[in-house]
């Protein structure tokens, strides 16, 4: 776990929203939306389905993401010709105690 490259990721409101849209997938995303993924969105949500959500460039998106993932706040998984994010809850868990243990 890198902590400065954490604090960089969430230092973006955006990506702040897609770590918390993923924590809750079907609180976040549509019924319709969900159907669309293999698991109902349970291991991930593809950058398309975030995209429209947060109403940026798919491009802005794809770096927001590659940030998080850079950072350990999110897995990727590739399927087929989608890729999909889910957070990697081990190293927000680390993270969080970094926090409050060592600042």
């Amino acid at each position: 776990m890198e902590p400065i490259l954490i604090f960089k990721a969430l230092s973006n409101e955006t990506r702040r929203q897609i770590l918390l849209w993923l924590k809750n997938p079907e609180q976040h995303f549509s019924p319709l939306e969900l159907s669309q993924h293999p698991d109902g969105g349970k291991n991930g949500i593809c950058v398309g389905t975030i995209q429209m959500k947060a109403g940026l460039a798919q491009s802005v998106i794809s770096s927001y993401l590659l940030t998080m993932l850079k950072a350990g706040l999110l897995l990727s998984e590739r399927r087929g010709q989608w890729t999909y994010y889910r957070r990697n809850e081990e190293i927000i868990r680390q993270f969080a105690d970094y926090v409050q243990h060592e600042l």
